[in-house]
């Protein structure tokens, strides 16, 4: 049965990981999930323990029998088109967990269905798709929340809100680095193989332009195509981003400038520094954001205070991933891709004490109970990571990276209308769909 808000109020039991409704034990939430392999695995395996994964969308038809089999499920789709259209008044809830070029879409019609949506970071594969998946969710007035799960790591949390109250006094400069891609960027493509017998290929290429089978796209190697990824940028900077995007509300920078290894507009380059010129908004100071990828880091005196030797005399490595946060007082470094490695301070500047919004739970379950239960109380929950106000925002933020990466060069950007200075650009801010694909 498909549960209904207006039947009752929610409940949590069992440490929060059990889903019942007052008004029936029987009711409960119906879920279809669309990418069921991969990251997709796991967030069908957390949408199960706040309701019933109903339907299943998977491309591949290998990994879609093996979950239909696993939830016990004979809705399976390789379409979700079809799927939300013969479905769509027995599902509640749609998750998306598929390459990033078809996420807008599937969300964008899930949502215009009425149906609370929880997608896959980054929420889309283009700047124009960010902002209109902000306006579709505030139109349809459905819960949403972007799959950034360490958003709900309460160590994070806490950090943001030390650096809107000052923790590193008035911040200059914000320096980002990941090991990515730990995928293949700057190739070519492969050459035209046959489509295995378990790929639905029209499916998987979804809105993209088509092209010919090869190695190297289905399952995690797409993220390295222009037509189907965000590069290292889109794929790992709205999780290493969380922290100063939070504290330091971090949107509609009006300049960005790139250097990068080179690349033929068909695969991302092997390594970027990108730079992001944010402008004073709502009384924080103006500042500078970088971030590096490849093999690029940033420069060694930044970071000098905090790879010195421990008190067992043996020095210690910069994280493979992080964030410097510089300010006048102290800079904040936060290790790991979530800040998950450790957050420290350098001057001997002290923690503040400060109140900020607890997460129900540790990551990654917390981030997602949160959005299960903005669904069942909506009036007094809500997921911190929505689309309307945190994820697109974030996503459009870091998405406008990727055209100074497509020009390797400078780009000067006004985030109200989602325009370039250089007209050509516009291809990238807003993609054409194939037939029968839109928003």
């Amino acid at each position: 049965m498909r549960y209904s808000a207006a039947a009752g109020a929610g409940y949590w039991v069992a440490g929060g990981v059990a889903l019942k409704a007052s008004a029936s034990a029987n009711e409960q939430l119906q879920i279809a999930s669309c990418g069921v392999n991969g990251k997709g695995k796991s967030d069908v395996e957390n949408a199960s323990k706040f309701g019933k994964i109903y339907a299943l969308c998977d491309a591949d038809r290998k990994f879609l029998d093996l979950s239909g089999r696993f939830y016990k499920t004979d809705n399976k789709f390789t379409d979700y088109r079809e799927m939300i259209d013969k479905l769509g008044d027995k599902i509640d809830v749609v998750t998306c967990s598929t390459p990033d070029h078809t996420h807008a879409v599937i969300l964008a019609k899930a949502m215009k269905a009425g149906k609370h949506c929880y997608g896959q970071k980054p929420l889309t594969h283009s700047i124009w798709e960010a902002r209109e998946l902000q306006n579709i969710a505030r139109e349809a007035g459905v819960v949403t929340q972007m799959g950034n799960q360490y958003t709900a790591f309460e160590p994070m949390r806490e950090a943001a809100y030390r650096l809107r109250n000052g923790q590193v006094g008035t911040v200059k400069e914000v320096h980002v680095w990941t090991n990515r891609p730990v995928w293949p960027q700057g190739e070519a493509r492969g050459p035209e193989k046959p489509v295995p017998q378990e790929l639905d290929w029209e499916a998987w290429i979804g809105p993209a332009p088509m092209r010919p089978y090869a190695d190297g796209y289905h399952t995690f190697k797409w993220r390295g195509w222009w037509d189907f990824g965000t590069g290292a940028l889109g794929d790992m900077a709205c999780h290493t981003c969380n922290l100063p995007f939070m504290g330091l509300n971090m949107r509609d920078p009006t300049a960005v400038a790139a250097e990068t290894s080179g690349h033929d507009h068909d695969s991302y380059p092997a390594k970027s520094k990108i730079k992001f010129d944010f402008p004073e908004l709502d009384g924080r100071p103006a500042f500078t954001f970088y971030w590096y990828d490849g093999t690029n880091l940033p420069p060694a005196e930044l970071y000098a205070d905090f790879v010195k030797p421990g008190k067992d005399g043996k020095p210690r490595e910069l994280s493979t991933s992080g964030c410097l946060i510089v300010g006048d007082k102290c800079t904040m470094y936060a290790a790991g891709d979530y800040a998950n490695d450790g957050i420290e301070l350098n001057n001997g500047v002290e923690w503040l004490d400060v109140d900020y919004p607890k997460p129900p739970g540790a990551p990654e379950l917390g981030h997602v109970q949160e959005f299960y239960e903005a669904i069942l109380d909506p009036k007094n929950k809500k997921a911190v990571s929505n689309f309307v106000d945190y994820a697109g925002p974030l996503t459009e933020t870091i998405l406008l990276g990727n055209l100074a990466v497509w020009k390797d060069g400078p780009v000067k950007w006004d985030a109200k209308t989602l325009t370039p200075d250089d007209p050509s650009l516009m291809a990238i801010v807003k993609p054409t769909y194939r037939e029968g694909y839109s928003l």
